[in-house]
């Protein structure tokens, strides 16, 4: 039987990057991995495979729409190549995957591929192709990920009623797409589809797309994307999705008590995702999970059990690639002896649609909720060079400052590339820095970043000096 330090069961960006570290640290370094490829959803049916095919329909609508407005004369009959479109998406992912495969290699990492479970808090079996076999390990991380989640009265057939899994591997481009949701997921994949052609309507419960981001920038998205052709139906709450045939029927009740049908030729339900655990036999090792199905863990990511701890998607906070790395290589340095953090306020949140969105620390909502005494800059894209030089003039980019200390509390984005600039924020919050600290910083022009260093000037006695 092997023995090793530490054994990671799952690969997604917080299993493999957990390994990586743990394995920099000088730990001997298993990584059991279910499926034949590593990097778990993000890598494989998540995050990179969407953003293959948000570029490419990017691509298509710049050729379609925005070409002849910088003097670039293209041929009416321009066609749609899908099938190609879905193999480039493919490659991609198979490119990244063949990075995590060198990762591991080179980190002296043993790769297991197989169904990873307890058999007690220091074993785990292994089963693959009808065989099991058991490894030892001192330290265990669970980074088992998660699952779209759906809803209690619809059957996902995986053809018609589908989830992002299929969304990102379709044979055809729909006639008319219902999006069920219209949280990140369901609009980034909404306007892939948009793009191409396809009818879109997205349905979703609460008042607003992306709730849980700032107002503001739930309310320039969507008047973007109505734009783009999009429709919503926001506070709707659908009781019924059937299939017959090539026709999905979804049946809705508006904020009226009316009852609505959607009738498309395919439905995405994408109504979030659930926490994996899935044949992990958490109870054979003690280690507890609570009513919504994610791992216990305190704040070192510990779980009950003392040698078992738990990242990512499977525990509590938010699903995203980004945070599940941080929390790999946090207990990878504890494992170590060293006592590293997270400040869990200071994770951003990014939608990849175009325009990007993009948030860091509080909100609007929450900051007036938690009575903080706080003061707004904000500045539009529209008023940038930049921004005009590219055709991209749709969002702004809004900073929340404490009105006493003038610490910056939030900042929210939304336009072409916030989803890079987003980072100036999070360095800034990082060091406590104030809007007067961004408003003396020297940014490059013409670039969309002056966007943040106006909005500063604005939040600092309204002083903005292009708009």
């Amino acid at each position: 039987m092997s023995t090793y330090d530490v054994a990671i069961i799952g690969s997604g960006p917080g299993g493999y990057v957990a390994a990586i570290r743990c394995a920099q640290l000088g730990m001997k370094t298993a990584i059991i991995e279910k499926y034949n490829s590593l990097g778990g959803t993000c890598l494989n049916v998540g995050c990179i495979p969407s953003k293959a095919l948000l570029d490419s329909s990017h691509h298509y609508e710049d050729a379609v729409k925005h070409f002849e407005d910088h003097g670039i004369e293209i041929p009416s009959d321009i066609k749609i190549n899908f099938k190609k479109m879905i193999e480039r998406k493919a490659s991609v992912v198979d490119q990244t995957v063949k990075g995590i495969d060198f990762l591991m290699n080179k980190n002296k990492i043993d790769v297991f591929t197989g169904l990873g479970s307890f058999k007690d808090a220091t074993h785990i079996d292994i089963a693959s192709e009808g065989k099991t076999q058991t490894i030892e390990a001192k330290k265990i991380i669970i980074a088992t990920g998660s699952k779209p989640s759906t809803l209690p009265f619809i059957k996902i057939d995986k053809e018609r009623v589908i989830t992002s899994t299929e969304a990102l591997s379709l044979s055809e481009i729909p006639k008319h797409m219902i999006v069920i949701g219209g949280g990140v997921i369901g609009l980034e994949l909404g306007q892939v589809y948009r793009r191409l052609g396809a009818e879109v309507s997205v349905v979703e419960y609460m008042d607003r797309i992306i709730p849980t981001m700032d107002s503001a920038q739930s309310k320039e998205l969507m008047k973007v994307m109505k734009k783009q052709g999009v429709k919503f139906y926001v506070s709707h709450k659908v009781s019924a999705v059937d299939r017959k045939g090539k026709e999905v029927t979804v049946t809705a009740t508006d904020k009226k008590g009316e009852e609505v049908t959607f009738t498309g030729d395919y439905c995405l339900v994408s109504v979030g995702r659930r926490p994996y655990t899935d044949g992990l036999k958490l109870e054979s090792a003690g280690v507890k999970a609570n009513e919504r199905g994610q791992v216990d863990v305190n704040d070192h990511l510990q779980t009950n059990v003392s040698n078992i701890y738990a990242i990512g998607d499977v525990i509590r906070g938010a699903m995203l690639a980004h945070k599940a790395e941080e929390e790999g290589t946090l207990v990878a340095e504890i494992l170590a002896g060293q006592k590293p953090h997270i400040n869990y306020n200071l994770i951003p949140g990014v939608v990849y649609t175009w325009p990007e969105v993009a948030s860091v620390g509080k909100t609007e909502e929450q900051l007036k909720e938690e009575g903080v005494d706080y003061k707004v800059g904000q500045f539009p894209m529209r008023a940038l060079g930049r921004s005009r030089a590219s055709g991209d003039t749709d969002g702004f980019v809004k900073i929340l400052a404490d009105a006493k200390t003038d610490e910056v509390l939030g900042v929210h984005m939304v336009g072409a590339r916030v989803a890079d600039l987003i980072a100036e924020a999070v360095t800034a919050m990082e060091f406590r820095a104030s809007a007067e600290d961004i408003a003396r910083m020297s940014h490059a022009h013409p670039t969309y970043a002056e966007a943040v260093k106006e909005a500063a000037l604005d939040a600092t006695d309204k002083r903005a000096l292009h708009f």
